[in-house]
């Protein structure tokens, strides 16, 4: 990946979510407020999270436990497959931090090295707050529920909110076209 789209693919991502916080729209507010808890959103964000981890695993070197990669990949399938049924509470959520951790790789990768560009450290310093982040939130998933519940209790951080996402979003999308 390119360090041009590895900043301005989450720039985009920051823009559509900063929009509609922005707007304060009815719609978005139940939405959000649904998606800790969510089946759809578990199968769609904890779905494609295993999918792309197995798809990682069963990619891996012979030095990274390549001989037995299928039966890895089989083992966590299976365990991917019993989360829905054993443990379905904010699944959603931990779905969405496992594809935030895997997308990790890709974008630090791209900026990794490229120490002529020190714009780049906008798009690094975010990419290493959504880790932590992610990794917060996937011990406690029930932190963004009480986010959600903080956010919407009042107008103005909902606009605040998605002000500076759409802010740091556009950001991103100018610092893009800088290298």
């Amino acid at each position: 990946m390119s360090l041009l789209l590895a900043t301005l693919l989450p720039g985009l991502l920051l823009i559509a979510l900063g929009g509609p916080l922005l707007s304060n729209h009815s719609g978005v507010v139940a939405a959000l407020k649904s998606l800790p808890r969510s089946t759809n959103a578990a199968y769609l964000f904890f779905g494609a999270g295993a999918v792309w981890f197995l798809w990682n695993v069963l990619h891996l070197s012979q030095a990274d436990f390549g001989d037995f990669k299928v039966p890895l990949t089989i083992g966590f399938a299976a365990v991917a497959l019993l989360s829905f049924k054993s443990v379905p509470d904010f699944l959603a959520v931990r779905g969405l931090c496992a594809l935030v951790l895997l997308a990790a790789s890709p974008l630090l990768g791209a900026a990794y090295g490229e120490y002529q560009f020190p714009q780049r450290l906008f798009l690094v310093s975010l990419v290493y707050v959504l880790i932590g982040l992610a990794l917060w939130l996937s011990v406690s998933p029930f932190r963004l529920r009480d986010f959600f519940e903080w956010l919407f209790a009042r107008p103005g951080r909902t606009r605040s909110v998605g002000a500076a996402l759409l802010g740091y979003g556009a950001l991103l999308a100018v610092v893009a076209f800088s290298y």
